[in-house]
């Protein structure tokens, strides 16, 4: 399975001009931009190899006024949602309820799942295995395995590793990994999937993680949208294709 490398822009990029620069630099085979809701549009008839991703998405087809929905980002030519993600489990209080919820919607709706788990705290390894097994009962909790096989990716972030330049060793990241892909296989009897690293990659570090063959890319978020870092990255993400 090639490595995935998914672009989450937040809330940083809101000019055109910058939003078309980075998704040229960006436009590769198995990734996946998520920019702003706003900027759907403008990106999508330029990539040509890339996918579009959003980095959200409602817990139903229900209206709601600010939302958006699976169905909507499905028709706007969108494939991927971020779900799950530790910005929202903090700021906007979204818990493992809500978040399952997302999930299901993703599924029914035909969209791709990023499904964001891990610590809030630096803890001992069997404390992180514990915490993150029960992130992922609870998130996808009544899911079909045949669906999750096509549908879902899980992406390890540790949430004290988010945005603060203090990533997550190589070596841990591998062994977590491991202990999802044993969860999702015998807890959910998910066949297919992948599970990525996200928290603070940047050019310097992403090969370190990219070059285990258990860990299936990585979720990028401030560096993807500095152009010079970005195009560092894409050329140490392309030697592993």
């Amino acid at each position: 399975m090639a490595k995935l490398i998914v672009f989450n822009w937040k809330n940083k990029i809101y000019k055109t001009e910058e939003a078309l620069k980075l998704a040229r630099i960006s436009d590769l085979k198995n990734s996946v931009i998520c920019p702003p809701f706003f900027l759907f549009n403008q990106i999508k008839p330029i990539i040509k190899k890339s996918e579009l991703g959003s980095q959200n998405v409602f817990l139903s087809e229900q209206i709601c006024t600010g939302e958006i929905t699976a169905n909507t980002l499905k028709n706007l030519g969108v494939k991927y949602a971020i779900i799950g993600h530790s910005e929202r489990r903090c700021f906007l209080k979204e818990d493992d309820k809500l978040i399952n919820k997302k999930v299901l919607a993703c599924f029914k709706g035909g969209l791709k799942s990023i499904l964001c788990v891990g610590e809030s705290k630096k803890m001992k390894e069997s404390a992180i295995f514990n915490f993150i097994k029960n992130q992922l009962i609870n998130n996808l909790k009544g899911i079909n395995s045949d669906l999750a096989s096509k549908f879902l990716i899980v992406a390890y972030e540790p949430v004290w590793a988010i945005g603060a330049g203090n990533y997550c060793k190589p070596k841990k990241v591998l062994e977590i990994i491991k202990f999802i892909k044993r969860t999702l296989s015998s807890k959910f009897h998910i066949l297919n999937f992948r599970v990525l690293y996200g928290g603070s990659v940047d050019s310097q570090n992403i090969a370190d993680f990219l070059k285990y063959k258990e860990i299936d890319g990585t979720l990028i978020g401030g560096a993807s949208v500095n152009p010079q870092e970005l195009k560092k990255i894409v050329q140490k993400y392309e030697n592993f294709k």
